[in-house]
């Protein structure tokens, strides 16, 4: 069973790791939506929110189950039996970003880190350009799944 975990704030979920993850799909049995805390960083939406508009967004897709978790992503990948890391790349920089993390993770455990490209439509996107323009009250809902849009309202 190829089972891979997508880790990330999804502060928002973002078009983009929609995208991702609508992608990823046909590619593995099971894909787990990993939604790290980070005790150090604010968000501007709660755990709950954030759970919720990503179960509400891929709610018909059996395939996808979404969890919360504190720790080192390869811990949750043995804990769940995941062989996958799932990212996905925007530019140059999440590129080197990643590798060093990829290789981090190969170097202490067997995780394989899968990598896709966001679609041309949805490169510029990123969570934090999101809050951004939430806020500054602009038009957010070009940016982001409609669950997010119906919360936000």
């Amino acid at each position: 069973m190829r089972k891979a975990i997508f880790p990330g704030s999804f502060d928002p979920i973002t078009l983009g790791h929609e995208d991702i993850i609508k992608r990823a799909i046909p590619l593995f049995d099971e894909i787990i939506i990993a939604i790290g805390v980070n005790a150090e960083k604010k968000y501007m939406f709660s755990l709950d929110e954030r759970k919720r508009f990503i179960e509400e967004t891929f709610k018909n897709e059996p395939k996808i189950s979404v969890i919360t978790y504190e720790g080192l992503t390869i811990e949750l990948c043995q804990k769940f039996n995941a062989d996958f890391i799932l990212r996905g790349l925007r530019n140059p920089a999440d590129f080197e970003f990643e590798k060093a993390i990829a290789h981090t993770n190969r170097h202490l455990s067997k995780i394989e880190t899968v990598f896709l490209l966001t679609a041309a439509s949805t490169s510029y996107i990123s969570s934090s350009i999101v809050r951004d323009v939430i806020r500054n009250k602009g038009e957010y809902q070009k940016l982001v799944p409609k669950a997010v849009v119906v919360a936000k309202k």
